[in-house]
């Protein structure tokens, strides 16, 4: 017998396929294609992206973020590079040195910023901080949007940030696993935030989004995207049936269906907000703007939330416990795990 769990906010990971995107995998099912990313389809979905962010771009489809957020970075920097990044971000605490590895040894720079983001001022203190062929020279600014903890950077702060680079000559990654939540969260173009405001590539998450598996690499500066494809290949990240990946994005961008699904996800994270927001002995410890929600609460409580089989996760922002919501969470299944909250304070 397979083994069940019952509906949990440990990540959106554990959703399942959303029913658009499952039925649009059978239909083109029905048809014969050319492997490897020739086929028509992954063709479509790729100028659809293109339309999505009105501009002309080069797009690569992989498996996971860990290769998309890798395999990005490597080809922004030699070896001898370092990455800016936030302690926090996910290419430091959780690709068990995938970055480091696919760049042949590019290292991360970290900056302490504040609820997740980096500041103009942590940049510029990295890319000052030693100029001596000694030091790996600085290279890229890598952001996470929305971040780690939750939180987003606005329009100016992607300006500013933009700045920085310039004066420096650093070029931007966006780790976009959660970019749909905070485009939502804006109300803003995809184009406002990303290549207006100076992002050289963009990774885009459709796991996290409704799909079984799949990210997009998009290169808004298309001269950095030279032999990526051969980079993908090295990496085992091309695949041969590569319409199944692409089809997913076509049911996302169909309707809108990524902007209902990331709009629903942050729906729910305010909703539980609200309703533990005036509970005793609890901290809400970051400011809830996508789809993720951190509280603070006695060991004791964690573990016997843990103890009735709530899953979740608190080595990520520093202690505590993370709770994420997606694109199918239901009020039943919070108002449950509200109330458990209450019931063990």
């Amino acid at each position: 017998m397979y083994e069940k769990i019952d509906e949990q906010f440990a990540s959106d990971n554990y959703s399942q396929i959303c029913p658009e995107v499952l039925e649009k995998i059978i239909q083109l099912n029905q048809d014969n294609a050319q492997a490897y990313g020739n086929d028509y389809y992954t063709k479509y979905a790729a100028d659809k992206l293109r339309e999505l962010f009105e501009t002309d771009c080069e797009i690569f489809f992989v498996f996971n973020g860990t290769a998309a957020n890798s395999l990005s970075l490597a080809a922004l920097c030699n070896s001898y590079h370092s990455i800016i990044c936030s302690e926090v971000a996910h290419i430091e605490t959780d690709e068990c040195g995938a970055p480091e590895f696919f760049s042949n040894g590019s290292k991360l720079l970290l900056a302490e910023g504040k609820d997740g983001k980096l500041r103009p001022e942590d940049i510029e203190h990295l890319a000052t901080n030693r100029n001596d062929i000694h030091y790996p020279k600085p290279k890229v600014v890598s952001i996470t949007q929305s971040t780690e903890l939750g939180t987003i950077y606005t329009i100016d702060e992607l300006k500013a940030i933009k700045k920085t680079a310039n004066k420096y000559n650093l070029h931007i990654q966006m780790d976009g696993a959660r970019f749909a939540n905070a485009l939502i969260a804006l109300n803003a173009k995809p184009a406002d935030i990303t290549w207006k405001v100076g992002v050289d590539v963009l990774c885009f998450s459709g796991t996290k989004n409704g799909m079984a598996l799949g990210e997009v690499v998009i290169f808004f500066n298309k001269d950095l995207a030279e032999d990526f494809a051969y980079r993908c290949k090295q990496a085992g990240q091309l695949a041969s049936k590569m319409k199944f990946i692409s089809a997913q994005w076509i049911a996302l961008l169909e309707n809108d269906l990524w902007k209902k699904n990331a709009q629903h996800a942050n729906n729910m994270a305010k909703y539980f907000e609200k309703e533990i927001a005036n509970i005793n002995n609890i901290t809400i410890k970051f400011p809830v703007e996508s789809n993720s929600v951190f509280i603070q609460g006695s060991e004791d409580l964690l573990e016997k939330l843990r103890d009735n089989n709530w899953i979740f996760y608190n080595f990520i922002g520093l202690g505590g416990a993370r709770f994420v919501f997606s694109w199918n969470s239901s009020k039943q299944r919070i108002d449950k795990l509200v109330q458990d909250i209450k019931r063990f304070i």
